[in-house]
């Protein structure tokens, strides 16, 4: 295993030189929303962030990059370790490109109606995919997780590290440490409102901690889809699912429930409004963002489109 660098989390990197793929997690860019937003009052401005800019072409970059490095200085990841978990796809394909990135091997537990294109990513990478029920989505992939893991410690070949991204701290920690401390500084401090989807939760509550230690008046407002059979992949409808373990909804201001038709026609008018092409989890995002920018006179509001379309396309 090739040891990481430990750059500062919040270094911005000017140089297109930079010593491994893993340096180049974090410090996307904010775009404004102009032409989906002409409705709007003039003194609400709209803004996402652009998480497909990562190296492994996901917000999940962040978290995945996180948990491993922490448990890689704490001894829990060793030579030895195979890093195994649970995934609807992008934490899979970022554990891969990073397990690549250092001479890891690692192991994905995924259900089996995933986009194609996340599958072939993933074993791009070297990657080794256990399919778990496709009718059980991402709870069917924990279920099955937790089981192998289990067996594995029974036997006493002790031969995984699973960072459990449900429930690490390392996940939520990664958007505390880059996620908002870059929407603080690219907007000015002047956001009022952050909004995204949920699945792990880790970016809701990473990124809403530490804005509102910038500024408690800051509205963090989640969004879910309005039933367990949703078309958005990779949120979670949380009523209806296994929750995860740092996901504490006392910390929103509010939460929105959004339909899965709304969320793919927005990824549509994204692509030909605005000429950004994202997943449908962004799309939803986007319309959750909409929805509380219309209720507004003034304010900035951003939310974050985790990955790109061209992981659905096929």
């Amino acid at each position: 295993m090739r040891r990481p660098q430990q750059p500062n989390p919040t270094e911005v990197f000017s140089s297109t030189r930079v010593r491994s793929a893993v340096e180049l997690i974090g410090n996307t860019p904010l775009v404004r929303l102009r032409s989906i937003t002409r409705d709007l009052p003039p003194k609400v401005e709209v803004y996402a962030k652009l998480e497909y800019f990562n190296p492994g072409g996901s917000v999940k970059d962040r978290a995945a990059w996180q948990m491993v490095r922490d448990a890689i200085a704490d001894g829990r990841l060793t030579d030895d370790k195979t890093l195994i978990d649970s995934t609807s796809g992008n934490t899979g394909v970022a554990y891969a490109m990073i397990g690549a990135a250092l001479g890891l091997s690692v192991s994905l537990v995924m259900p089996e109606n995933v986009s194609q294109a996340r599958k072939d990513i993933a074993r791009a990478y070297g990657t080794h995919i256990i399919f778990s029920d496709p009718m059980e989505s991402s709870d069917g992939a924990i279920r099955l997780v937790r089981q192998l893991v289990a067996e594995d410690k029974a036997s006493g070949a002790n031969r995984y590290f699973y960072p459990n991204q449900y429930a690490n701290p390392g996940n939520p920690k990664a958007h505390y440490l880059t996620t908002a401390p870059e929407i603080w500084e690219q907007t000015g401090g002047r956001v009022t409102h952050f909004v995204t989807g949920l699945g792990t939760s880790g970016t809701i509550m990473g990124t809403g901690r530490r804005l509102k230690a910038y500024n408690p008046d800051i509205q963090v407002i989640g969004a879910q889809p309005t039933d367990s059979f949703h078309g958005l992949e990779g949120w979670k409808h949380m009523e209806s699912s296994i929750q995860p373990q740092i996901f504490h909804p006392g910390e929103l201001d509010d939460m929105l429930y959004i339909d899965t038709d709304d969320g793919w026609d927005m990824t549509e008018r994204l692509a030909r409004e605005e000429g950004i092409f994202v997943g449908h989890s962004g799309g939803g995002s986007l319309v959750a963002a909409l929805e509380v920018a219309s209720q507004l006179e003034e304010g900035v509001v951003v939310t974050l489109f985790p990955d790109h379309a061209d992981r659905y396309t096929n």
